[in-house]
């Protein structure tokens, strides 16, 4: 088994579950720091990658904004945790998925509702159709 502190990049996705790309966008972005090359210009990832990639997909699927995920990373720090900001920014993100509940029920509300005016029989007028041609209120 590879050294935690040479690890190539395909090892590191197989490790992470995170995509060869998505590694690479997030060094080029700055989310993930730029490894060290070997005299061959490969690419060489330690254990500080792993755990980072691994904080990062975890706070993506929970769905914190690219910013977000950032403004974590500047005040993570595995010997001093920034509890406190890392909790702010966390409660902003509950308020923002509370209010994406809110809307999708919104949304499940509205197609419920014009699914069952559509006989789907092909009609002249659909409400399905007459729905998506209107504007947004």
């Amino acid at each position: 088994m590879q050294a935690e502190q040479n690890i190539a990049i395909g090892e590191l996705s197989r490790r992470t579950g995170v995509n060869i790309e998505t590694i690479r966008y997030f060094e080029r972005v700055g989310i993930l720091a730029k490894p060290p090359r070997t005299s061959a210009g490969r690419r060489i990832y330690g254990a500080d990658h792993i755990r980072t990639l691994g904080l990062v997909r975890r706070a993506r699927e929970l769905g914190f904004t690219q910013a977000e995920v950032r403004a974590i990373l500047s005040i993570w720090d595995p010997s001093e945790p920034g509890c406190s900001e890392a909790r702010d920014i966390a409660v902003r993100h509950l308020e923002h998925v509370r209010q994406k509940m809110v809307d999708l029920g919104q949304l499940e509300r509205l197609l419920s509702s014009t699914i069952a005016r559509c006989e789907g029989d092909g009609a002249t007028s659909c409400p399905v159709i007459d729905m998506l041609d209107q504007p947004r209120s």
